[in-house]
């Protein structure tokens, strides 16, 4: 029950990012309109088509013998928070990949590194079973994903905001990842 609780928490979190946006930054929204928008679908489909490579590649299913914690969501929620999380990224990139920011290929090279980590990190977890590596490796991801919000902020602030969902994600993740790691 507590589990269906939090994933509404989750998703009404995300609603109210994106509204504190729109509301609080239309100015913002409106150039986002007026620009190209092939190259926001191309910014929105980068991250989705990373995830759905590593989730092919994962297997995303777990050892039938791994004891899992008792706080672990239900499945069904994975993609749909994960589907959630990449939009989010990839708007988010595209608003840096608009800006006239000399600090923009800084910021993109992080945001790439970050899908990299990104990226492997289910493929150690799951189809390996690397739950220690995968520990110390979704650390380093958390460590890139503040540097990437950090770099978005000083560019669009908008951008930065648009990461902490994921954020908070990965920080989950990392709880569920130790209690894995020690369960099993």
């Amino acid at each position: 029950m507590w589990q269906a609780a939090s994933a509404a928490c989750f998703l009404c979190m995300v609603l109210r990012i994106v509204t504190y946006i729109v509301y609080n930054d239309s100015s913002e929204i409106h150039n986002m309109k007026t620009r190209n928008i092939e190259s926001l679908i191309i910014s929105i489909l980068i991250p989705l088509a990373v995830g759905a490579t590593s989730s092919l590649l994962s297997g995303t299913m777990m050892e039938p013998d791994f004891i899992q914690p008792s706080f672990s969501p239900p499945g069904y929620l994975f993609p749909i928070v994960w589907t959630i999380l990449y939009i989010l990224m990839g708007i988010s990139s595209y608003l840096i990949y608009t800006s006239d920011s000399p600090s923009k290929p800084t910021a993109l090279l992080v945001y790439a590194i970050q899908l990299v980590f990104n990226f492997f990190w289910s493929i150690f977890f799951f189809r390996f079973s690397l739950c220690g590596l995968a520990f110390l490796w979704l650390l380093a991801l958390i460590g890139l994903i503040l540097i990437m919000i950090y770099s978005f902020f000083k560019i669009r602030p908008i951008a930065a905001y648009l990461q902490i969902p994921y954020l908070l994600w990965c920080l989950f993740a990392a709880y569920l990842n130790y209690a894995v790691f020690i369960l099993n």
